[in-house]
């Protein structure tokens, strides 16, 4: 990209003749957008210190502390778009390489099912179960590898397990371990079936088929989750209940945070009890490899339990934005006084800034409606941060295009959620 440092033939690290060395940022590749992407965060952050310690400031906006302000927000704004576009670049090329890695997981799951296979097979000898555990093992490994390859632009194995937001969900996930693992019993008997010769053994085989005690019940409910959480997510966006912000990637921490990348509650305790459910049946699939794994009933409950809590957390997550007062904004020797236009007003309410979009793209395009006029919040750099936009406060300008009178005031977030309208008068 021009005017960003990092290009083919002026890394220090790029090779002649075009080859990738160890710091190019060219974007061609995966290290070299990993690295374009971490350049251009440590330029950001360093421009970000400066402002924020007054320093890099044109003398001819130095002497208004509004149009430095304003000046000091576009320069971020645009740093921070830089810092997006390289973000994104880097999600893509991890996402085309995720395949080879997913590909490589699953071979060794295999590898080490043969290890732990003949490990314990010493002394008690090598059986028919255990071959058909390995083929079956063999057979999901190459259906998996298959769809990682029509799927290597968009994560592999993983794509049906990557939600609209571009990242992990955890109901997909838990559903499709759960799939896996039954297609993989039955995988098993089916081995077992066709190698068997006496009829009793045959008979013994087919009704191992059915799913005894809770454990259809437990794989119906995970499959009716992972689908029911995307409806009713997608409609509270749709409905502006939710704040939805995408990801530049999938990531693994996706299945136990929220947007924001905090623990929640209703994640954690469905993937552990789903975990331990799940590793339980394979227990019990080792032992007896004639029957498909049940569930006892008192495990199936916690489990259903489990899945009810995390659906209710789906449905209490999020909410509106909302304006809950907006007052004149005022510094320390001003005098009281109305609202009139080129003042700054203080927005104060919740739900602002929705998880996620914390970073300076994402605070960059919200967008407050004053009257008939879109003013876009500035940002106001901190050590370490911004001191506006917050998730309960604004402060903007009030432009001088506002006529006076009653305006009414509205909040439009990075994920395009609006807020109520919030009456204010504006005087000349």
């Amino acid at each position: 990209m021009s005017g960003y440092p990092g290009g083919h033939g002026d890394v220090p690290g790029e090779a002649p003749g075009g080859a990738h060395g160890g710091g190019c940022a060219c974007g061609d590749c995966p290290h070299g957008a990993r690295e374009g992407h971490r350049r251009a965060v440590a330029a950001f952050l360093r421009r970000r210190d400066e402002f924020a310690a007054g320093q890099g400031l044109p003398a001819a906006v130095a002497h208004s502390a509004s149009a430095s302000r304003q000046w000091v927000s576009e320069e971020l704004a645009e740093s921070a778009g830089l810092v997006a576009e390289r973000g994104r670049a880097e999600g893509r090329a991890w996402l085309a390489g995720l395949w080879r890695r997913t590909t490589a997981a699953v071979w060794v799951a295999v590898v080490l099912l043969l290890l732990g296979q003949s490990l314990t097979a010493v002394g008690a000898g090598w059986t028919a179960a255990r071959t058909a555990g390995l083929a079956a093992a063999l057979a999901v490994a190459g259906v998996l590898t298959a769809a990682s390859w029509f799927h290597r632009a968009k994560g592999g194995a993983l794509a049906p397990v990557i939600g609209d937001d571009h990242r992990l969900s955890t109901s997909r996930t838990v559903a499709a371990a759960w799939v896996l693992f039954v297609a993989y019993s039955v995988l098993v008997l089916a081995v077992r079936l066709t190698a068997a010769s006496r009829h009793e053994e045959r008979d013994a085989l087919v009704a191992g088929l059915e799913l005894a005690r809770g454990a259809g019940l437990v794989l119906a409910v995970v499959c009716g989750i992972a689908v029911l959480v995307r409806r009713v997510v997608g409609l509270r966006v749709l409905g502006q209940r939710l704040q939805k912000v995408r990801a530049d990637r999938p990531r693994a921490a996706d299945l136990l945070t929220d947007d924001a990348g905090r623990g929640t509650f209703a994640d954690i305790q469905y993937v552990v009890i789903s975990g331990v459910a799940l590793l339980f049946a394979a227990v019990r699939l080792a032992r007896r490899p004639d029957q498909l794994p049940d569930l006892p009933w008192g495990l199936a409950v916690v489990v259903l339990v489990s899945a009810m809590t995390y659906l209710a957390g789906k449905y209490a997550e999020g909410g509106r934005p909302v304006i809950l007062s907006v007052v004149r904004s005022r510094e320390a020797g001003d005098l009281d006084g109305p609202i009139r236009t080129g003042d700054d007003i203080e927005i104060r309410g919740a739900g602002f800034v929705p998880p996620g979009a914390q970073g300076a793209d994402r605070l960059a395009r919200m967008v407050v409606r004053v009257g008939t006029v879109h003013v876009h919040v500035p940002l106001v750099p901190v050590p370490g941060g911004f001191s506006n936009p917050t998730d309960t406060l604004l402060t903007v300008p009030v432009p001088a295009d506002v006529e006076p009178g009653r305006v009414e005031v509205q909040v439009v977030t990075a994920a395009g959620a609006e807020t109520n309208r919030y009456a204010v008068d504006v005087t000349e």
